[in-house]
């Protein structure tokens, strides 16, 4: 304004701001005697300013902002923060608000001391996690730290924890207490590093030698002082739990509050004197304790001494003493009693009917294999037991003969027994058990005892734990049949511990199928009904067996079934003209009880179902009588092999060639002898085995050999190799008969399940020689173990155990590349639009469904973006590539069935796929993002441990694809 009024004081008529100069010289107007207003009249001012015409107005606001900006330009930096420092004062309330509001938006806050934005609650509770010297350095860093980091709830856990108690009860006013006591205590170096205190105290089974009563008082200390801690934790968390989240935890006795305070109201007496009363009678029980050891004889005295000096026993007292312990003492009443606890992992088939077949004292736990840990396991251990004492422990899961399953991704072996993590599970659980010398034993449903390996597993076991562990040798063959044979260990028949007979029996025979079909339930019933459990299916899997088949009654409590079943197993055994005379006369005599219950346990016997829990469970046998039963299981179970390879000779192939020799042909002969050839070799050859073993059984002998035969088995192998490299062609060959003949239809309806197949049809018959190849190495691992070393026949069974190992793993990756192949045509089908999956070398590897988000504002911090749920997504992970599709849930009219849908989104490969992880928050969980050549997606998981074994398969794909050449 001063600017124009003194160019309008130069100049004789007013002039527009356009017009001036701006290098300050002014200029003369043009003709005329001044502006000219809308109604006509003239203005003489140059700072007149249209009201009414908006153009005008906006067109002279813009040439003066113009002016001020060049103004400001030339200014000096304390120039322009004066203008702006007078300009925001004359600047409304509004106008102020309105500044910081868009500064606010435009230089956010990125840097701000947490403890001044959220409740002290919260910070203590960060602080919380920091250990002494971090708390120490926080102090340093402003005065509102350094209150907060000497508040003495940080400190008194941190004390309490390793037994450092204040000798006095601290005022309420007062502050740092606790944290002075932990530093006067840790200057005086009273604590001890784990390797102090593995050398003072002694580690787990560790016999302590020299000076036994300085040993045993330290011992004693030691278990004082736990109980004193564990109980200050309890008494912690009590209080905790009693008071409010913004108050100080100080253990004052004036507080007045409830919950972990009660005690000390009642009895008048603060936490410190509490927990010293419970240290001095602590020390009284166990001086009670060693005046009646010394009462005892001399050698059982030294028994009990060694005993005590065991870590384990010591875990196992506290745990019960913790679990029994008032607020202010040991409890006189008697200890609990004691059970037993079973652990089935979700991986073993059929594991309802284990459930169902439980006796009444043992408790049975499901955990889930996938997602379970080996903390978990003991967490919910500890929760099952409820302070009772365990009197054994049977561990169910999947596993071999050298190695144990417990959990996904840890395998228990030789090797790796010894690791951090697996030999704290180890001591931990054999903590909860009782000591050897009262019973305690950890009973493993692995045949470990039929491998060398497996033994020395079990020794380092029993030697780490100090317990028994029982494991089964695995003499008996067929699937889980293991559990039924000779267990290793005192004490008594560790199945019938558990389990009741009848309906172990029916889990034992019934497991490979059920595993199968088990299997295709839950993979039908998994996208349907995602709300029920694991538990759930168990149950309507246990309703049907028992409602609809009701197996444990025809199978096992019904007499008529019984006996025809006992006929049949007879019958089976032998060739015999007339076998309906013979099934009358057998059953005649069971009927009459003169000698056919007898008959039908020697049949049974033979056939190996109730021969190993009726015989071998009396008691060991002698090493020579051991492998003497190996060798008769080994020609036992050859002969029923051999008899399911001479039924498909009998049944099948002789008809076939019969019927084409008389030119009714029911197969072409190419179609024959690519169904029937490899299997014809394979029975040749055993057939020749199974004479040779019978001949050697004839002569059997301490120092008879059957190593040279079995070594001759192995060296014809190859028989095998054809057929299982013509296997995927032999099945597709008979679906393709029998889809385009219906002539070989009738033929297989009328052959197929008949007593000649063993109610088996062509198919599964066929799977005889790879379930032959695992039992196989079964034998021979439980033939080396049991033959000396000194022995001329050992020599000769290492070597063909070596050659049926490697022929195994051979096995098994043709099996691995023939699922692949299965699951690249399911994929394949079951996406629309999808290209061309199949490519020598690719597998499926693993699939999730996930939902695809989208950023609503990603200028802002990442805690505080939020996303929108754009579409549902399954991804398909390969070993080269990452599929990704588009998925639709659709329900069907009158029922809950949910069908899903994928339609062809997009595909990456994973040398050029970046994966980022998205940390949750308030607003995302379990999200991360894929980055493509192209764009960009960011997913979601339902739960967080689907996301965890999404993430680790795809890192691991992405560094396998990217090490490729």
């Amino acid at each position: 304004m001063e600017c124009e009024s003194r160019f309008s004081g130069r100049c004789s008529r007013p002039h527009s701001v356009k017009q001036w100069e701006l290098s300050g010289t002014d200029y003369k107007t043009p003709s005329g005697d001044g502006l000219q207003n809308a109604d006509g009249s003239r203005m003489r001012f140059s700072a007149w300013t249209p009201v009414k015409n908006t153009s005008s107005n906006q067109h002279l606001f813009q040439e003066r902002t113009t002016l001020i900006f060049h103004w400001f330009d030339m200014w000096t930096d304390n120039q322009r923060k004066h203008f702006i420092q007078t300009l925001l004062k004359r600047c409304s309330k509004s106008q102020r608000k309105f500044t910081r509001d868009w500064l606010m938006e435009a230089v956010p806050i990125k840097h701000v001391d947490f403890t001044s934005v959220l409740p002290r609650c919260l910070s203590l509770y960060i602080f919380n996690f920091l250990n002494p010297m971090e708390l120490c350095k926080a102090t340093e860093v402003s005065w509102h730290w350094k209150s907060i980091a000497e508040e003495d709830c940080l400190w008194l856990d941190k004390c309490t924890r390793r037994g450092w108690f204040l000798p006095y009860t601290p005022s309420s006013r007062e502050v740092g207490a606790w944290k002075a006591h932990y530093v006067s205590c840790a200057s005086s170096l009273d604590y001890l590093t784990p390797r102090e205190a593995a050398e003072v105290y002694g580690t787990m089974n560790e016999t302590l030698d020299g000076d036994v009563e300085e040993k045993r008082e330290r011992l004693r200390e030691h278990m004082i002082r736990r109980a004193i801690r564990e109980r200050g934790a309890e008494l912690k968390k009590d209080s905790v739990k009693s008071r409010r989240a913004w108050l100080r935890s100080s253990w004052s006795a004036g507080t007045h509050s409830k919950g972990g305070h009660a005690h000390q109201m009642a009895t008048g007496m603060g936490i410190t004197a509490s927990l010293v009363t419970l240290g001095e009678k602590w020390r009284s029980m166990l001086s009670l304790q060693d005046e009646e050891d010394a009462v005892l004889s001399p050698k059982t005295s030294t028994m009990v001494q060694t005993s005590r000096t065991s870590s384990a026993s010591c875990h196992s007292l506290s745990s019960s003493v913790r679990a029994h312990m008032k607020l202010t003492g040991v409890s006189s009443c008697p200890g609990p009693p004691c059970v037993r606890l079973v652990l089935i992992s979700s991986r073993v088939p059929a594991y309802e009917l284990l459930l169902a077949a439980a006796r009444v004292p043992v408790e049975l736990w499901v955990y889930d294999h996938r997602s379970a840990t080996l903390d978990s396991l003991i967490t919910e251990t500890e929760r099952l037991t409820q302070g009772r004492r365990l009197q054994s422990v049977g561990l169910i899961t999947n596993g071999g003969t050298e190695d144990i399953h417990i959990i996904q991704g840890v395998q228990v072996s030789e090797a790796t027994l010894l690791k951090p993590k697996v030999r704290e599970f180890w001591e931990k659980m054999s903590g909860l058990i009782m000591p050897q010398r009262e019973g305690g034993s950890l009973d493993i449903f692995l045949p470990l005892a039929a491998s060398e390996s497996g033994v020395r597993l079990v020794r380092k076991l029993s030697s780490l734990t100090g317990l028994d562990i029982r494991v089964p040798s695995g003499i008996c063959t067929g699937s889980y049949q293991h559990v039924l044979s000779e267990w290793c260990g005192p004490g008594e028949f560790p199945p019938l511990v558990y389990f009741h007979e009848a309906a172990l029996l029916t889990w034992c025979w019934q497991a490979e199928w059920l595993e199968e079909a088990l299997g295709d339930l839950r993979l039908h019933l998994q996208p349907h009904i995602q709300q029920l459990t694991k538990e759930t299916q168990g149950r309507m899997l246990g309703h049907f067996l028992c409602d609809r088949m009701n197996l444990p009654d025809d199978l096992i409590k019904s007499e008529v079934t019984e006996a025809l079943t006992e006929a049949l197993m007879a019958l089976s055994t032998e060739r015999i003209e007339k076998p309906l005379e013979f099934l009358a006369e057998y059953l005649l005599k069971s009927c009459d009880g003169r000698g056919g219950t007898e008959t039908g346990k020697v049949s049974l016997a033979h056939m190996g179902v109730l021969s190993p829990l009726i015989e071998v469970a009396q008691g060991p046998a002698c090493e020579a009588s051991r492998r003497l039963a190996l060798v008769r299981e080994l020609q036992r179970s050859e002969g029923r092999y051999v008899l399911h390879l001479r039924s498909m000779s009998t049944e099948y192939y002789t008809p076939l060639r019969a019927a084409l020799d008389s030119n009714r042909a029911v197969l072409s002969s190419a179609n024959i002898l690519m169904v029937f050839a490899p299997v014809l070799d394979i029975l040749e050859v055993n057939s020749v085995f199974l004479k040779e073993v019978t001949e050697r059984l004839k002569e059997w002998g301490p120092q008879q050999c059957v190593g040279d035969v079995c070594q001759k088995l192995a060296t014809k192998l190859w028989v095998y190799t054809n057929f299982f490299n013509n296997y995927p062609t032999i099945l597709k060959t008979i679906d393709k008969c029998k889809g385009a003949l219906p002539v070989f239809r009738s033929f297989l309806k009328r052959h197929d399940r008949t007593p000649n197949t063993y109610m088996l049809s062509l198919q599964e018959l066929l799977l005889a020689p790879y379930y032959r190849i695992e039992e196989y190495t079964t034998l021979l691992q439980s033939l080396c173990v049991n033959t000396p070393p000194e022995h001329q026949d050992h020599a000769l069974m290492t070597m063909a155990l070596h050659t049926m190992l490697s022929y195994r793993s051979f096995l098994l990756k043709l099996k691995r590349s023939s699922d692949g192949d299965v699951h690249l045509q399911d994929t394949q089908r079951m996406i629309q639009s999808c290209p061309n999956l199949k490519e020598p070398g690719r597998y499926l590897i693993i699939t999730q469904d996930v939902a695809l988000l989208k950023c609503l504002n990603e200028n802002i911090c990442t805690s505080l973006r939020m996303f929108e749920h754009v579409q549902d997504l399954g991804l398909f992970l390969f070993n080269d590539a990452l599929l990704l599709s588009e998925r639709k849930e659709s329900h069907q009219p009158y029922s809950r069935t949910v069908r899903t849908s994928h339609t062809f989104l997009a595909s990456v490969a994973l040398r050029c796929l970046i994966l980022q992880d998205i940390p949750d928050t308030r607003y995302v969980q379990n999200a991360f993002m894929l980055k493509g050549p192209k764009r960009q997606w960011i997913c979601a998981s339902e739960r967080g441990d689907d996301k965890m074994t999404w993430l680790s398969a795809l890192k691991s794909a992405i560094a396998a694809a990217s090490s490729e050449p």
